[in-house]
């Protein structure tokens, strides 16, 4: 049977050129446009990334959120940093139980001011694994904070079914060893936060890659969290290939990568063109073949 993700589509940013000026100069027509595409491209959810906004995010969030909503009824991801306008996102948007709150992370501040908002929407929320120190440093303490999170949200009456537990996916240009944590983490989630699901920038492991190379490790990534039960991820809805993966298009790749993590590598002589390049990134982002930009020519 084939393994299925959800699909968050991550392109409508305000640092994105065609989002970003729209948001900026307030043009609905390019965020329209990409909301349809996304959706078509088979997104489950879209995110909908005005970062900071400091200035005007209480008004600039509601504004993209009904920019959106007018052209699809595909469920939306708020993303914010900015704890008002998250709030006034979440008093226009329309069906409040489907989406996505991006995200509580372990900062007592956030917990204290959007837990709340929260309980109140009945929507879904993303627990960053980001505490007041930073980012943890192994499984152990992702661990600790998943459950200091679980425990606030569990106390506001917001139900483990309705939590995305995000470990933080990290560049695999600072190692493979943060990659590696995040991937122990996965394996004790069942057990911390029994119902709880689950979700990761995909991005985050290629940045500071050349553009044209980073599609390769979102994809392996992808698939290396699929052995270990991820049922959300935050992707390029643009990438067709990581699409497939989503949808469960390509079990082959998704099995020959599993089976690799399980310590079964197959002979790279009979792999096809894409299965070597699933091949070789694994062996990089798991740390054992030294990662260069060059890896997927060695």
């Amino acid at each position: 049977m084939s393994q299925k993700v959800m699909a968050i589509a991550e392109s409508i940013n305000i640092m994105g050129k065609r989002s970003g000026t729209a948001m900026k100069e307030r043009i609905q027509g390019p965020i329209q446009e990409m909301a349809k595409e996304e959706a078509v491209a088979g997104a489950s959810y879209l995110d909908l990334n005005i970062g900071p906004a400091r200035k005007d995010g209480v008004e600039l969030m509601p504004w993209v959120v009904q920019t959106v909503e007018a052209v699809t009824d595909v469920p939306l991801c708020l993303d914010t940093t900015n704890m008002d306008a998250m709030t006034a996102g979440f008093k226009v948007v329309k069906n409040k139980e489907l989406t996505i709150m991006n995200s509580i992370s372990a900062q007592p501040e956030r917990m204290k001011n959007l837990i709340p908002v929260a309980a109140e929407a009945g929507c879904n929320v993303i627990a960053l694994l980001w505490g007041p120190e930073g980012m943890p440093r192994d499984s152990n303490e992702r661990a600790s904070m998943a459950v200091d999170l679980m425990m606030a949200l569990s106390e506001a009456g917001i139900p483990n079914e309705k939590m995305l537990f995000d470990p933080i996916g990290t560049p695999i240009t600072l190692g493979a060893d943060q990659i590696a944590s995040g991937l122990e983490f996965m394996m004790m989630l069942g057990d911390i936060a029994p119902g709880a699901g689950s979700t990761v920038g995909l991005s985050n492991v290629s940045n500071g890659v050349a553009e044209h190379l980073r599609k390769y490790l979102d994809r392996t990534y992808l698939i290396m969290l699929m052995k270990y039960g991820i049922t959300t991820a935050i992707v390029n809805a643009y990438d067709t290939e990581l699409m497939a993966i989503c949808k469960g298009e390509r079990q082959a790749h998704v099995d020959m990568v599993h089976a690799m993590m399980d310590g079964d590598d197959p002979d790279p002589s009979t792999l096809d063109k894409v299965a070597i390049q699933h091949y070789k990134t694994y062996k990089a982002l798991s740390g054992q073949s030294v990662f260069s930009e060059s890896w997927l020519e060695l």
